[in-house]
């Protein structure tokens, strides 16, 4: 008996709110630059977002069932999949259709942000949907490409797409914005890959904590972290963020203490899960406090 349970497993739910800080953070961009955003727009927006990521992860939840991956896994609340499919492996046509059918959705409404704003639409709009494509079955086989693509997606395509979506321009704002969740949703996937290390390396991934090890993916997790922070404050410096974007440093000691977790841990994974939770948090707050310091910059409440 298939329940809406089983069916909405796929979508990995619980993480499309990050879809939600995201975009946040690129309309933030866009009224602080322009005073003014389409609420009707930013809806679209979103909903592109979430089709995107919902996209993603039901592809990677039906390549992961096909090769075996999640089913050598050891799950944890942030990683190893949904269950779903080893579960319930008539579902595998159902993972793959949504995935499929997301992206369609996403390509359409591409289009009619194309249609409204122009070809410079598709730079953000193609980078984006290559990611989703070729995420799991091709960018996790390479580990530089596996470390960044996250944040390529979700920092330069979808917060700087947000930005062009709603104002029709780019600017240095949306570069500066777009860096925070650069290095924060790299930093994200980076933890979440130490519980599957052994599972990852069977099913042929190759990514930094296989190649170069946990204690390697542990600085390197800390060296991100400080640039999510570092950009807010060069962006302030170079005048292109108000200094009410600094409202993005609130999470830094939760980030202090993920960072130390990682290192001290890396090998330890039941220890290592509360840090995993933090990174969810910092993940999901940090752009959203970015954003608000945009937002109350431009209409001037503090």
């Amino acid at each position: 008996m298939v329940s809406i349970k089983s069916l909405a497993g796929p979508l990995r739910g619980p993480f499309l709110l990050l879809n939600l800080s995201c975009v946040f953070m690129g309309a933030g961009a866009a009224y602080w630059r322009t005073a003014e955003v389409e609420l009707l727009q930013a809806v679209l927006v979103l909903a592109g977002a979430v089709l995107a990521h919902i996209g993603v992860n039901s592809l990677n939840e039906y390549h992961d069932f096909r090769s075996g991956l999640d089913s050598r896994t050891s799950r944890t609340p942030f990683s190893g999949g949904s269950g779903t499919l080893q579960a319930q492996p008539g579902l595998a046509w159902w993972a793959l259709s949504v995935g499929l059918a997301s992206v369609m959705a996403v390509a359409a409404i591409g289009t009619y942000f194309l249609r409204l704003r122009g070809p410079l639409m598709l730079l953000p709009g193609l980078a984006g949907l290559a990611v989703i494509l070729a995420y799991t079955p091709l960018l996790t086989r390479n580990p530089l490409f596996c470390l960044v693509a996250p944040g390529l997606g979700f920092g330069t395509c979808m917060v700087t797409g947000a930005e062009f979506a709603l104002t029709g321009s780019y600017s240095l704002t949306g570069f500066f914005v777009s860096l925070v969740p650069f290095f924060l949703v790299n930093d994200l996937l980076l933890l979440n890959q130490f519980p599957d290390v052994e599972a990852d390396r069977a099913s042929g991934r190759e990514h930094l904590i296989i190649v170069h090890g946990r204690k390697a993916g542990a600085v390197v997790y800390g060296l991100f972290l400080l640039g999510c922070y570092a950009s807010m404050i060069a962006g302030i410096l170079a005048g292109f963020l108000p200094p009410l974007a600094l409202l993005g440093l609130a999470t830094l000691p939760l980030a202090v203490a993920a960072a130390r977790g990682a290192l001290k841990f890396n090998a330890d994974i039941p220890r290592l899960i509360p840090f995993m939770g933090m990174n969810v948090v910092i993940n999901l707050v940090t752009p959203i406090l970015v954003g608000a310091g945009l937002v109350l910059a431009r209409v001037k409440i503090i």
